[in-house]
């Protein structure tokens, strides 16, 4: 394995992740914050460590496949590191393990929290900590794809490593179109909500920040009490929507913009998954039909969004869904273990999977049936290759 050239593709991640540490700056001068120090000089250090590796032997061709896993582990290890130090630098969080925490768990887009007080923090870094978010949505990995052509680098492997999968796996035939094309619908997508959201009421901070963590599904609030500080149905309504976009397939919204509108209705894991949490929604409904406190509307509403912000791993929350019943809390907790949909920001096993272990479910007990007939597991009308079954099984099982 050529080190040189891993490190080297690393040092560019780092160098890309240095400006984005300076985003953050405008607000926190705008407030009257003193974090845009700590953000300058965590940029600082990034960029310096960067254009060190940066500057090691540069790639004479692609990246290998063992190069390609390396690439991966280093990156978010290191990312994380620097991503570490706005924290560390403006003293919000004292202690390197919990600020290594909290950068991984946004990085990730995981939305695990060692904050009891979120309001507490200065504006700056609290934008930082839900650009993790964003920035992890997507994939740092797809973003290095798509510079990969500028240095001389194939990315590839790369993307084999970080492990994308989209309906079609390439929406264009070179690699880093796609990943170009996936980052332009993650934006667009962004803004759409940041406008809504300020059409609601929120304000440019709030709303950014809030998008953030819809969009990546990761769920970082700057609030203490998550969405529940945004009382008004059209904000939570608007959240509930792009959450469930964000868990879906990115491939078909760029279809979508494209003209093909129909494309989320003949996707078969996009319907699994949207059918999946509606009757996940109406069972929840009627354990808290039964016990609501509010209207009928305020209650259908906390439902969908409870529903929606776990079933897409995301973690907002407008209401107590510990004080609910078991068996909504036991019901959500399989909705957060199956996540969103392959190719999607989302966390968990993905509803891909979960469509081809129950197709393979119904396959065997045809079988035991029909013990001479020939039934492939299907995805629509094609048939899925036993490899591709038993990978899927296989992460089932571990």
């Amino acid at each position: 394995m050529r080190l040189s050239t891993v490190l080297h593709v690393v040092g560019t991640l780092l160098l890309i992740l240095a400006p984005a540490m300076l985003v953050p700056i405008p607000f926190s001068l705008y407030y009257g914050d003193r974090d845009w120090i700590a953000l300058l000089a965590s940029a600082a250090v990034t960029a310096g460590l960067g254009l060190v590796l940066h500057r090691l032997k540069r790639p004479d061709s692609d990246i290998r496949h063992r190069e390609g896993f390396a690439v991966v582990a280093f990156a978010w290890l290191l990312a994380t590191l620097c991503g570490s130090l706005p924290f560390l630098f403006s003293g919000a969080i004292p202690s390197f393990t919990d600020a290594f925490f909290e950068t991984v768990s946004g990085f990730t887009t995981t939305g695990a929290s060692i904050l009891s007080d979120i309001e507490a923090l200065s504006h700056g870094i609290l934008f930082w900590r839900s650009l993790t978010h964003w920035i992890g949505g997507m994939g740092i990995i797809v973003l290095t794809i798509a510079i990969l052509p500028f240095l001389g680098v194939g990315g590839m492997e790369l993307y084999r490593a970080e492990g994308v999968r989209t309906a079609g796996d390439r929406l264009t035939p070179r690699i880093t179109d796609t990943a170009k094309i996936l980052w332009g619908v993650y934006v667009v997508l962004t803004a759409a909500m940041v406008a809504l959201l300020l059409l609601g009421g929120m304000n440019l901070f709030d709303a950014l920040c809030h998008a953030f963590g819809a969009i990546a599904t990761g769920g970082y609030s700057t609030r203490n009490v998550s969405m529940a500080a945004f009382p008004s149905p059209f904000i939570q309504y608007v959240t509930v929507l792009f959450m469930v976009l964000g868990a879906t397939n990115f491939s078909l919204h760029y279809r979508a913009r494209r003209g093909e509108l129909r494309v989320y209705l003949r996707d078969h894991e996009c319907r699994f998954y949207l059918v999946l949490l509606a009757i996940a929604t109406l069972i929840v409904c009627g354990y808290t039909f039964a016990q609501r406190e509010f209207g009928v509307e305020r209650t259908f509403r906390d439902t969908l969004f409870q529903v929606t912000s776990i079933g897409t791993t995301t973690g907002y929350a407008t209401a107590d869904y510990e004080q609910w019943p078991n068996g909504p809390q036991y019901i959500l907790l399989v909705l957060m273990l199956f996540g969103g949909s392959a190719g999607s920001t989302a966390g968990g096993l993905k509803q891909l999977r979960v469509y081809i272990v129950l197709r393979f479910v119904i396959r065997e007990m045809g079988r035991m049936l029909h013990p001479n007939a020939v039934l492939p597991v299907r995805m629509g009308k094609e048939a899925v290759q036993r490899e591709i079954v038993a990978n899927i099984l296989g992460s089932f099982i571990l």
